[in-house]
Parts: C-alpha cells; structure tokens; sequence
C-alpha cells in the first residue's frame, strides 16, 4: 500500500520535532548516576580542623556505644521490624548475639533478629571507616555574623587546615564551603571570604581542590544571585589557572520565594538554568523556609505539612534534570543535660531518656526523608550520625527483598518485550529500580555482590543503566 504522507515532508516535520526532542533531553537528561551522598554535616568554619570529621566519627560511635551497647537496645528504642522477638535479659542477648555472629550470612538472614543486627553493626563499621560522607565548612548560620577581621582569619585558616586534611588523606569524599548570602547586606562578605578562602587553599595545595569540591549558596531568591556567583567562578577560575567549569555551587531552597515567584510561578527551574551546568544540587533549609511561612519554633520540623508541600514543589520542578536534591536537619540533638562522668543513676537515665528520644525523632526525620525520595539530608552534630546511617540502612534493607524480586522480574522479561515497551514502560521502572541498588551500595546498606541476587553481572550494574543493560541483552 503507497503511503499518503510525502517523504520531504514527513522529513522536514520530524527534523522540526527532533529538534525540540534534543532541547527536552538537554534540560531533563534524567537522574545522575554518579554517588550521591546521603548526608552532609555543617559544621562552622571556626571549629574546622584537618581531622574533624575524624573526631566526629570517634564522638558518633562513643555516643552509640554509650547509649545502646548492643544492637537489641537500638533495636527496641527504633522499633525495628522484629524487635519484638528479642530477648531483654542481658545473658539472652550476649548468647543471641553470638550464635548470629557465627552464622553463614544465610542463615543469619532467616532469624527475626537479622534486620536488627545488620543494621547495628553496618552503623559501627560506617563510624569507623567513614563517618563523614560531605562536610560544608560553613561561614553563615553555623559561624554567625562576626567581625570582618575574624572572618578574613577564619577564612585563611580554615582553608590551610581542609589543604592539611588533604595531604593527611583525613578530608571526607564529598567537602566545600557556605558562603554568606548574595542578599544586598551581605553580597561583599560573602565574596570576599570565597575569594580569601579558596586563594589560600590553592597556594597551599598548588592549585589543587579536594575531590567534590563544591559552594554552597544560601538564601537565592532570584537567579541573578546565582549567575553572579558563576561570573565569580569564572574570575577565580582565571586567577588561579583552573580549567573552565572546575567550580561547582549547590542552591538553597530556604524561602517561599524560590517555591513561588511574585507571579506566581515556581522559580527553581530558572534558578538553575542561571547557573549555567555549575549547580549540582539543591538543599532543603527547613528551619528558614518554616519561619518564612509563619510556623512558629515549636513546630519547625522537617515533616511539617509545609516542608512537604516545598519538597513536592522542588520535586516537580527539578524532577529529570539531575540535580541531587537534600532534606534538612532535625534540631533536637541526641545529647544528654547531664555531663560528666561521676553522675547519679537518676541523670545516667535521664540522659538515656533525652538521647533515645532525639534517636526516635532523627530517625523517623530522615525515614519520612527517605520515603518521600529525599536520599540525603543534613547533620548538626556527630550524635546524630548513628541515627542517619541507621535510619538509611533500615530503609534499603528492610525493602531489599522486595527489590530484589521486581528487578529481577524486569529483567526476565526483558528477554522477551518489545524494545518500543521498554523504552516508554518498563525501562523508566527498571531504572528506578536499579537506582535503589545503586543508592543501597553507594551508602553501604549492600555490597555488588549482593545486587548479583537481581540477575544482573557486576558489568551491568556499574552501566548504572537499565537501558543500555537491556540493549546488551538484545544483542547477545
């Protein structure tokens, strides 16, 4: 049958709609693939020290250890599926704990108390080895509004201590700065001490930059702030012989303004676009953004309704485009009122009481984080990083299985769908699905060869591309 439609102009329609394909694909070229860490710690730029996040790592491991010396205590304070088939005696738990560090991992995975005792000692491993994931050296709300001089000091010095970290291997993978804000107040202190900072650090390593090095914007309410951060980039970039693009920035979305403009459209996308390709994620600031909707302190918590309806917004509009997308913090520390080491057995119990309620509240923080498609947050103080990692490993592992079964499952029938169905269908699933996998061993909930279990090779799962994993198995 002779078709209807002319060949040229057939040709010059779907030129025309390639065109505008490529123009789609260049603004969502959907999620990225490289590791996204599941946190990052603010710590002010004052008390920055090349091993801090060492320290932090000693201080968040004591503070688990203290306050639940075995894996049933966390078990019992989170609730964690199965804890209540746990024993409360100490005997019964010293012989339970035993009996499942001598089991094959098989077998260990049958009991009720697996979840519990992963999940315990995945937190004490992760402390010891590496604690940090992302540090901001911050010169806004954890350094405060301080003199200028102190904080030209604080800027030179801080810098010589991250080149210190640096050379003694100590510095976590992921680092960088918070500037002051672009606001008209503080727009020149905030450059300055970026210009101060990263001068001295690059004498210091001779030109160097520490792996993930990236600064963070707050407060941007309208994309100028971001495009003259860009242009300074590009002076510093010529200054100190960098190659074009090596500067990275992260936006902060902290007012209602950056959620919805004067006429009433979100910004965020904009906002991006003005950074030119720098920008490479966007962070939750929950305490600024709930003030700047009237929430009173008492109520500014990261699962208020209003953070929700901000997170969702952010989602739609940077949904595809890649960029990494962080919750806030939790502002309750795990930090006892009593300290000291000669203390009464009314104030030991009363710290157990104040910490594992701010367990409680940090770990159902960033499980509502987690289950709302948040994979990173923020961290105030070392006591709280036991409950990141646990609120993290919880999540990946307790819905292992279940992932385990629905890739799988992809893959099988990858073997026998039609390329156009995968494309429009099962491929965008398949590839949420291997980004949990990807996510789960980025954080060291499971190791590659536990991914095995989904059918996949070890070749396929680094592709970290459940497209190009089905194209291979065609071609075979």
């Amino acid at each position: 049958m002779q078709l209807s439609i002319n060949e040229n102009e057939q040709a010059r329609l779907l030129t025309t709609l390639g065109e505008a394909n490529r123009r789609f694909q260049q603004t969502y070229p959907g999620d990225r693939t490289d590791r996204q860490p599941v946190h990052t710690v603010y710590g002010g730029a004052n008390l920055f020290k090349a091993d801090t996040c060492l320290k932090m790592g000693e201080i968040a491991l004591r503070n688990l250890q203290t306050y639940s010396p075995n894996f049933v205590v966390l078990a019992k304070v989170l609730e964690l599926a199965g804890h209540e088939h746990l024993p409360h005696l100490e005997n019964e738990i010293f012989t339970l704990t035993h009996k499942l560090d001598n089991m094959p991992a098989a077998a260990r995975k049958q009991e009720p108390a697996w979840l519990a005792y992963t999940v315990y000692n995945k937190i004490v491993r992760k402390l010891q080895t590496e604690p940090v994931e992302d540090f901001r050296i911050d010169f806004e709300d954890g350094f405060g509004n301080r003199p200028n001089v102190e904080e030209d000091v604080t800027a030179i010095t801080a810098a010589q201590e991250l080149a210190k970290g640096m050379q003694q291997g100590t510095v976590s993978p992921f680092i960088g700065i918070r500037i002051k804000p672009f606001t008209e107040d503080l727009k020149h202190r905030g450059v300055r001490t970026l210009d101060l900072f990263l001068t001295a650090l690059l004498e210091a390593t001779n030109g160097v930059l520490p792996a993930n090095f990236v600064v963070m914007l707050p407060k941007v309410t309208i994309p100028e702030q971001v495009t003259t951060l860009v242009r300074l980039f590009e002076l510093l970039e010529k200054a100190h012989q960098l190659p074009a693009g090596t500067l990275q920035m992260e936006t902060m979305v902290e007012a209602t303004q950056i959620i919805m403009d004067e006429e009433g459209r979100n910004p965020l996308l904009r906002i991006i676009k003005a950074s030119e390709g720098r920008c490479i994620a966007a962070h939750f600031g929950t305490y600024d953004y709930t003030a700047s909707c009237g929430i009173t302190a008492r109520y500014q918590t990261m699962d208020h309704p209003v953070c929700d309806f901000a997170h969702h917004m952010t989602k739609v509009a940077l949904a595809g485009t890649g960029i990494f997308l962080s919750d806030g913090a939790t502002n309750v520390m795990p930090i006892g009122p009593h300290r000291g080491e000669d203390l009464s057995f009314e104030q030991q119990a009363e710290n157990r009481a104040a910490v594992h309620h701010a367990w409680r509240m940090g770990f159902h923080h960033t499980m509502h984080s987690l289950i709302n498609g948040f994979y990173q947050g923020w961290d105030l103080n070392p006591a709280q990083l036991p409950m990141r990692y646990a609120a993290t490993y919880n999540f990946f592992l307790g819905s292992y299985d279940d992932a385990v079964f629905r890739l799988k499952t992809f893959v099988e029938r990858a073997a026998i769908s039609t390329l156009t169905k995968d494309i429009f269908d099962d491929a965008a699933t398949g590839q949420g699905l291997l980004n949990f996998f990807l996510k789960a061993m980025n954080c060291g909930a499971i190791a590659e060869e536990e991914a095995l279990a989904t059918g996949l090779t070890l070749e396929e799962i680094r592709s970290r591309s459940f497209y190009r994993i089905l194209e291979g198995r065609r071609k075979k």
